[in-house]
């Protein structure tokens, strides 16, 4: 019998505009409104706006909850402030990647994390597992509302609807209790499509009053089918594809979210000897050199016809017409400008190692 999907506090605001909707990770998601290139290219030029309320919300809260944090997590909590959020991993013993987040201090022994929406349980499950007096795990993504909005007008936007300065704030700075539309939320200066922009944290009843302001304040909504190929042309990696279990920070190129000094934590060994003795295979960002989009898992060889890895990610990159894609191959094959050969049905397509990201404003 098939499970019925769940639904974002935003889901009725879909259905009325006539998006076209799609099971993502278990989620009734808009793909698309109008076209992925259009919404793409309103991210790019102006401002668009994406319901990101699947992501899971868990709070970790206690007088060792910082303590608890440093313990599981690949980055340093210790530099978490009330205004300074941070990009981290939860790693499982042999280095591999259970899920990417984003750790926020709410209260000074009170954190919440962001985490991605196909993970919420396994995450919550291992983190209850590894749980220690005085911090407490507790999943509260139901009461957590998320739009972000992206692109170059978004801080004239969102500036016009608030009265904090916001043209001082810096990647991962945040502000807590901003009101907009009348409502409190929290203010992250992130995103996920390369262009400056900010993640509006809300209470879920209230959603669909925000993303209704910001449609009238200009703001374009789009989809999931844009939101990929934003943050594949920034070369931002997706959990379940360009980082995994399997594979780890250091093979992702992600090495700057793991801090070895910091002390012990899950994985930490394993990436240790990763670092020290340097890793097998690594992802580089290929562009085909012919017509052919490489696709996820697609095979990747070198010129000896030998297979040296497989494509993680791939699309069509609506803001340089090029195909491009992320692979994860061997190590000796990354070098730049290296001419590989993707397997694209029948055929082995040509295509070269270049620098990422593929698009930066």
């Amino acid at each position: 019998m098939r499970m019925e999907l769940k639904k974002t506090p935003l889901y009725d605001v879909y259905v009325k505009a006539g998006a076209k909707v799609i099971d993502f990770s278990g989620w009734a998601l808009p793909v698309q409104f109008t076209t992925i290139k259009d919404e793409h290219n309103a991210v790019r030029e102006s401002a668009g706006m994406f319901d990101v309320s699947h992501m899971g919300e868990i709070v970790i809260k206690g007088e060792k909850a910082a303590e608890f944090l440093q313990s599981v997590l690949t980055n340093d909590v210790t530099k978490v402030t009330k205004m300074k959020a941070q990009y981290s991993m939860l790693c499982n013993k042999a280095g591999g990647v259970i899920d990417d987040l984003v750790v926020y201090q709410l209260e000074e022994d009170k954190y919440l994390l962001v985490v991605n929406a196909g993970n919420t349980d396994i995450d919550f499950d291992w983190l209850k597992q590894h749980e220690i007096d005085g911090a407490e795990v507790m999943n509260v993504s139901n009461e957590y509302g998320q739009i972000a909005v992206q692109g170059p007008a978004a801080q004239n936007i969102i500036s016009s609807l608030v009265s904090e300065e916001l043209s001082g704030l810096k990647l991962f700075e945040y502000i807590q209790d901003v009101e907009l539309f009348g409502e409190k939320v929290i203010l992250s200066q992130s995103g996920y499509t390369g262009e400056h922009g900010y993640e509006i944290y809300c209470e879920a009843p209230v959603t669909a009053k925000i993303w209704e302001g910001l449609l009238e304040a200009g703001v374009k909504p789009c989809g999931l089918g844009a939101r990929d190929t934003l943050r594949l042309e920034a070369a931002l990696p997706l959990h379940g594809q360009d980082l995994s279990t399997e594979i780890s920070p250091y093979e992702a190129r992600m090495g700057f979210s793991v801090k070895l000094t910091k002390g012990e934590f899950i994985g930490r060994s394993a990436l240790e000897a990763q670092k020290e003795q340097g890793v097998t295979r690594k992802s580089a960002g290929l562009e085909m050199q012919e017509r052919g989009i490489a696709r996820t898992d697609y095979e990747v060889f070198n010129q000896n016809d030998e297979k040296i890895g497989y494509v993680t990610s791939g699309t069509q990159s609506p803001s340089t017409g090029r195909s491009i894609a992320l692979a994860l191959i061997d190590v000796k094959e990354t070098e730049l400008d290296n001419e590989v050969y993707v397997q694209i049905r029948k055929n082995k397509v040509p295509a070269k190692v270049v620098k990422t990201p593929f698009h930066k404003n």
